[in-house]
């Protein structure tokens, strides 16, 4: 019997010692990562980190994908979910974050230096100058459109930002469109929806071209990615600057909105920065 008692004690042990060692061979970070929570800029998030080799998604998980659709994780990543304009200021509670450049800049970060990782500057996220359907062909609009395109604007941009924000005009104008009767449209104004940075800086570029020509560039600032749109759908704001077409697509779709995209003037690439963190090795390989 006691040999029988000795056996089963072995035995157990053994076993316990098996468990154990599974356990560990599991990796578990136990790393949290702050996210957007808007749609397409979640998604961006994740394939940002796919790209990095953390995650994999599920075939055929794109521009709307959430943490839901993620197929491997095999680090164990905690994804918090946070308002994009609020992630600076979660930084320090969390391993990292991923950060629109926008926000990034405004919170100090350059995401051309402080970035641990950074996606690439495709222009399917081309920050866009956007207006009510219907408001594409106002002399106005087209006037702002052709400031926006200069190569003022795509120096500025160059000059200023380090390669956070990057110009995608592939022919930038002298500033002016010759289609417009710029003479008839003197003493008038337009008004524009922007967050402070990058895109209230830039109009500021396109405010002093139209300004030579007796045009008012009224620059509205926004710190959220909701009122924007309301304000261009409802007319109280002529136009907007802040979002790319996959969001205001998604944005018209849930809202009943009828905003449109007139002309794409520059990509912020999504970055992660560390917070408790200040390397990417605490993930995993």
């Amino acid at each position: 019997m006691k040999k029988l008692i000795s056996l089963a004690l072995v035995l157990a042990l053994v076993l316990t010692s098996v468990f154990a060692l599974a356990g560990c061979s599991k990796k578990s970070s136990g790393v949290t990562i702050a996210i957007p929570n808007d749609t397409t800029n979640e998604a961006r998030a994740l394939l940002l980190l796919e790209a990095l080799g953390y995650i994999k998604l599920k075939d055929g998980a794109g521009i709307t994908a959430t943490p839901l659709d993620i197929a491997e994780n095999p680090s164990n990543i905690e994804f918090k979910e946070v308002e994009a304009a609020q992630l600076p200021n979660v930084l320090k509670d969390v391993d990292y974050a991923v950060i629109n450049s926008n926000y990034a800049i405004e919170a100090g970060l350059n995401p051309a230096k402080d970035a641990l990782g950074i996606e690439g500057s495709s222009s399917a996220y081309g920050n866009i100058l956007a207006v009510k359907q219907g408001n594409e062909q106002s002399d106005l609009v087209k006037a702002l459109v052709a400031a926006l395109e200069s190569q003022q604007v795509a120096d500025f941009i160059a000059a200023t930002y380090d390669g956070a924000v990057i110009s995608i005009v592939d022919h930038p104008t002298d500033g002016y469109d010759a289609s417009v009767d710029y003479a008839a449209l003197a003493g008038s104004s337009i008004s524009v929806a922007a967050s402070p940075t990058p895109h209230a800086e830039i109009l500021a570029v396109a405010k002093d071209i139209l300004a030579a020509k007796d045009i008012t560039l009224e620059i509205k600032e926004f710190t959220d990615y909701v009122q924007p749109n309301n304000v261009v759908e409802s007319g109280e704001i002529d136009a907007n600057y802040f979002q790319h077409v996959p969001y205001l697509d998604d944005f018209n779709a849930e809202n009943g909105t009828h905003i449109v995209s007139v002309a794409a003037i520059h990509v912020e690439p999504l970055g992660i920065y560390g917070g408790k963190q200040s390397s990417l090795d605490a993930i995993g390989g």
